[in-house]
Order: structure tokens, then sequence, then C-alpha cells
């Protein structure tokens, strides 16, 4: 089993950045990928970045490519996702995900296990 607890959201201006980050217990994250979703207002929960369990590979939702980075350290079991230039719609429930196969899904079918998620609020 992995758990996986997500913190650093919070409330920023547009244009702002915040640095979210997921932090697991139970095993090793070494051997997953690992994703970061969002579920805005009224909205379905959609895919925003993945990255290989070697962090040598990243993919990133057309919506935030450019602004959002994704990275990870595997010795500290801890997943970041950097956002800069946020934009009122970002804001949202973010979500990291463990994903077995270690491969870069954007499909939450892929992910066996979830964070409770962080709210990001952006005001414009």
């Amino acid at each position: 089993q992995v758990q996986l607890v997500e913190s650093g959201g919070g409330l920023v201006q547009a244009g702002g950045s915040l640095r979210l980050s997921c932090a697991a217990s139970g095993r090793t994250l070494g051997s997953y990928g690992m994703g970061w979703f969002r579920q805005g207002p009224g909205k379905e929960r959609e895919f925003v970045a993945a990255i290989t369990w070697l962090g040598g590979r990243t993919s990133y939702a057309d919506s935030v490519k450019g602004r959002f980075t994704i990275s990870r350290d595997n010795a500290k079991n801890t997943v970041y996702l950097q956002m800069n230039d946020l934009k009122p719609e970002d804001t949202a429930v973010y979500y990291c995900a463990a994903d077995p196969t270690s491969g870069l899904q954007r499909s939450e079918r892929h992910y066996a296990y979830w964070g409770q998620g962080t709210q990001v609020t952006v005001s414009s």
C-alpha cells in the first residue's frame, strides 16, 4: 500500500506561484510513475502532469505546459508540482497519484493510489 499526502495549496493572486508537494509513505515510490490531476468547481477531474519513475521524462496537459513543472526526489519519496503564472482557471483541488506501471499515463485508470487533494485558489 502507498499513502499519499499533498500539501502546499492555498490562495494566490493571478500571476503568482505555488509549489505543491506529495509525500509518500508505506513503500518507496522509486518504481512508480507519478501524476498530478485536478478537479475544478463543477468540472471533471483532469490530467495535469506526469513523470516517469526515474524522472527522465515528463508529460503535461496543454493548458499548463510552460507554466507548471513536475519533479521528484525519490530519496525523499516526494513529488513536486511547481506552478508559475497561475490563472483563475487553475483553481481546483489538486491530487497526486501513483502509477505502478511507471509510465507517463494521462488516464486516471492507470493510477492505483491517490492522495486526498489540496485546494488551490487563484484570485483575479
